[in-house]
């Protein structure tokens, strides 16, 4: 997919493939291989050249919120057609919801419990893969409907967690 984003006062043309979670990121000459699992909607682990990081995601207006870490940027995409269609434009998920692994790891730490009322992009559990913790986010506002998993419990890429109705 080729794009054009404009971060602060620069706009660049941005070019990406995705094989699975591999992904490659080409800004002019400079390309930047990544694996990258979407956790929760808007939420993103990223793992470049062995460091890892997580970068949120939010539409504001006619731009993006971009949070990595401390730092966050106001993007702009100049075919926002095309993100919109291949992203969702941030709609909230309906309908009982199955939340899914986003990488083998270990639960470490539940956050709630069932019956519990949960708002979309609040933490559900915790899971700890390549010793980083990843919070597991709600994809909709709702109720927990069933905890699949326990505390210290291993898990694969593609598990269900956790139904949310």
């Amino acid at each position: 997919m080729k794009l054009e984003i404009e971060i602060g006062e620069k706009a660049r043309a941005l070019e990406i493939e995705r094989d699975g979670a591999r992904v490659n990121c080409r800004i002019g000459d400079r390309t930047v291989e990544a694996s990258v699992a979407e956790v929760a909607p808007g939420t993103y682990s990223i793992l470049i050249d062995q460091a890892a990081f997580e970068a949120r995601v939010e539409p504001r207006g006619g731009t993006l919120r971009v949070t990595v870490g401390p730092h966050e940027f106001s993007a702009g995409i100049r075919d926002p057609r095309q993100w919109r269609r291949n992203r969702g434009a941030g709609i909230e998920a309906e309908g009982r919801q199955q939340v899914i692994a986003p990488m083998p790891g270990k639960v470490i730490r539940l956050l709630v419990r069932a019956g519990e009322a949960v708002e979309a992009g609040q933490g559900i559990l915790v899971v700890e893969a390549m010793k980083m913790q990843n919070e597991v986010r709600s994809p909709k506002s709702g109720k927990v409907e069933r905890l699949l998993v326990s505390e210290n419990q291993a898990v694969n890429a593609g598990d269900a967690l956790a139904v949310i109705a």
